[in-house]
This record gives C-alpha cells, structure tokens and sequence, in this order.
C-alpha cells in the first residue's frame, strides 16, 4: 500500500463518517482557537508595555528619592525618605560627561480655571530640558523657556484636553490660566500624548520647577529624568550618579537609579513568562481535544472491523495499518487546526474592534506553533486506536466478532 493509497484511504474514512469527523474538528478547532487568543494577549500585552517605557525617551534613567534597601522592600513613599531630592542634586549631576540632559520634576495637584471654567488636574514642575528628555511634541506655541532652574516664572504650557476643556472656542495661547490663586500666561499646547506609563500628557499642565516650588510651598523633588549620551555611556552614568549623590547626601546611598533598559529587559521576562503560561494553560484543551480523538476513533475501529480484517486479509501490514489511521487522525486534526486558526483570528478581529487602542496581533511562532501542536496531539492520542486496529485477527475481523 503506497502512501497516495493510505491518504485516500483516510480522507475516504474521513468522508463517509461526517458526525464524528465533525466532533474531533471541532474539538481541535475550540483548542487552536484558544490558545492563539490568549497567546495574542500575553504578547501583546508584552508588546504594548515594552513600547510604553521605549516611549519615555532613549537612554533614560529616572533617580528617585529613597534606597530600595532602605526599608527591605518598595522605595520609600512620600514623607519617608532619609533625605529630599533638590534642585542642587539635579544641577550637580551635569558634572558627569556622559550625561546629555537632565529635567528635574516636580509633581503637584491644584484646580485650575478660566472664565469660570473650573476643573483638578496634575502639575507638573519641570524644565526645557523635559521636552528633549521625554520626547514631548508641541502642537501650538513654544515650550518652557530656557532659564534657571530655581527661577519663578509665571508661564505654563497645557495638554490638548485642557486646552479642549478650557479653551473650547478660542485660541489658548497667550491665555491667562489659573493656578490656585496665581496666574500663569498658556505659551504652548502640547500634541495628542496619550497616557505614558499612568502620566496623561493630555491633562496635565507644565509649569517652571521654581514656580512649581512656589505653588506647592516646597522644594523637593518628585523624581529627576536623566537622559544619557549614549547606550554605552548609561551604566557609567549610573555609577556617577550614585556617586554624586552620595556625597552630596553626606555619604548616604538614599536615592534608587533605575535605567529605562532595566525596565524594559524585566517587564519583557516576566511578561514573556506570562504568556507562555496563558499559552500552556489553553494547550490543556488541545489535549482534552487529543483525548475526544483516541475515543472517537476506539470506536471507529470497533465499527470498521470488517474493513480492517479485509485490508489484513489482502496482505496489509501492522505498520500500513498503523499508517492508515495514524493518516486519518493528522488529517482531522490538521483540519480542526486550520478551522481553530480562522476562529482565533476571528476573535482577535473582535477584540480589536472593541479595543482599538489595543495592538492585538498574533506572533508568527505562535500561530505555527499551534499548528504543529494540534498535529502532535492527533498523532499521539491516535496512536492506540492504531496500535488496537494492527492487532485484530483477521478472521475474527472478518467475521465481526
């Protein structure tokens, strides 16, 4: 028996038992489905965060108040660490040359309104230097002027859904705008930002950091951004900012460096874990599928074994029978596997639609790797049923006992 004649053999099997063809690919199909929805999710979930810090700026590292040794745990919150992060600690750290810019940030909530016009929203204190640093656009006007640092100036700038909120009709720049009870005049309109990492650009107003000190009667920092020259410069620079600071804080190691690589590489491990275990554990209807296959097909060799005595009595061997179904079982899985495909990406589209911002998409490897899995499954748990119809007497097969 030729393998053209254990193919046509299995596709006519196949065919002539529609009910159960149907159950094993539906089977099949369900599991497939399954597995590239949730493999879709975990990975671009992993896509979607891994963007989200690429975003922040390129070779950034954040300084923050307080040592993550300090307390054995998170870093210190507000109130709690040994020492403030200053606008001189920030200024200090352009000694090193392997740092391109710093922006210190200062954070802040307060009301602001216009012409009776009145909502909340986050205050931002920084510098110019914020707008290199994080990559920010502006649509309308200019950024913070260049200036010192600690000087006061009564200027801001606003995100698109303030200017959308509070300048629904006119042009926002050269506004005067509210802060608390001091007035800042808008000189610029930041581009559609989106929200960064919990920040939303769109509904945030930036002022001067000395202004910022001013507003909130304090001169502490919320954390500083540094930006480095390069890759390769970002760990010197980290070692010259821990430095710094140690000796400007009296030899205390009080703040946490993070660089923004160190993010991305942890978030991308513990992600690409997370997806393949979601993966795994929807691999388990593939194998509650593999088991519907070897039962379907025990009894599609009790029901055939008139057929199979024949092909025995003709001379056919163990192994071309074992071919035989072996073909059958590839052949229905295959086909649940390509119908799961369709019926995942199906649901993906779904998805998508309703989570437009949402980059949902299926990796390449996944979609391949749940093919050959199908066809894996089918295979092993088809081997009994195999085995059991390779081993059948002839003679009894013949007679149907």
């Amino acid at each position: 028996m030729h393998i053209q004649d254990l193919l046509f053999q299995a596709a006519k099997s196949v065919k002539t038992q529609p009910v159960r063809a149907s159950l094993i690919v539906l089977a099949m199909s369900i599991g497939v489905a399954s597995v590239n929805v949730l493999t879709a999710l975990g990975d671009s979930a992993r896509t979607y965060v891994i963007n989200e810090f690429q975003a922040l700026g390129t070779h950034l590292i954040i300084v923050l108040p307080g040592r993550t040794e300090t307390t054995g745990g998170h870093p210190p919150l507000f109130g709690e660490t040994p020492r403030d992060l200053t606008l001189d600690d920030a200024n200090a750290l352009l000694r090193s040359r392997n740092i391109a810019a710093i922006a210190p940030i200062s954070i802040g909530s307060a009301p602001i309104s216009v012409a009776g016009l009145e909502r909340d929203t986050n205050i931002m204190g920084s510098t110019s230097a914020l707008l290199q640093v994080r990559h920010l656009s502006i649509e309308q006007g200019q950024f913070l002027p260049i200036a010192d640092a600690d000087k006061e100036i009564s200027v801001c700038v606003i995100g698109r859904t303030i200017r959308e909120q509070l300048f629904p009709q006119q042009q926002a720049v050269g506004q005067w705008l509210r802060i608390n009870d001091r007035r800042f005049r808008v000189i610029g309109v930041l581009a559609k930002q989106g929200q960064s990492i919990g920040v939303a650009f769109d509904e945030i107003v930036i002022v001067p950091v000395g202004s910022a000190f001013s507003l909130f009667d304090s001169h502490s920092l919320f954390r500083i951004l540094v930006e480095s020259h390069s890759k390769a410069a970002m760990l010197k620079a980290v070692d010259e900012i821990k430095r710094i600071i140690k000796l400007r804080h009296e030899g205390e190691d009080d703040v946490t460096v993070i660089t923004q690589d160190s993010v991305i590489n942890t978030f991308d491990k513990i992600l690409s874990a997370l997806t393949y275990s979601v993966a795994g554990i929807a691999a388990v209807s593939l194998a509650v599928a593999g088991v519907l296959v070897m039962n379907v097909m025990l009894v599609s060799v009790s029901q055939r074994t008139a057929e199979i005595g024949l092909l025995k009595a003709i001379g056919a061997t163990q192994s071309q029978l074992h071919g035989l179904f072996l073909s059958e079982a590839a052949i229905l899985s295959l086909i649940g596997a390509l119908f799961g495909s369709l019926l995942g990406k199906t649901g993906i589209w779904i998805l998508q639609r309703f989570y437009p911002n949402f980059p949902l998409s299926l990796p390449s490897w996944a979609l391949i790797a749940s093919l050959l899995v199908a066809l894996c499954t089918g295979i092993i748990f088809g081997l009994l049923p195999a085995r059991k119809a390779a081993r059948l007497d002839p003679i009894a097969s013949l007679s149907r006992r």
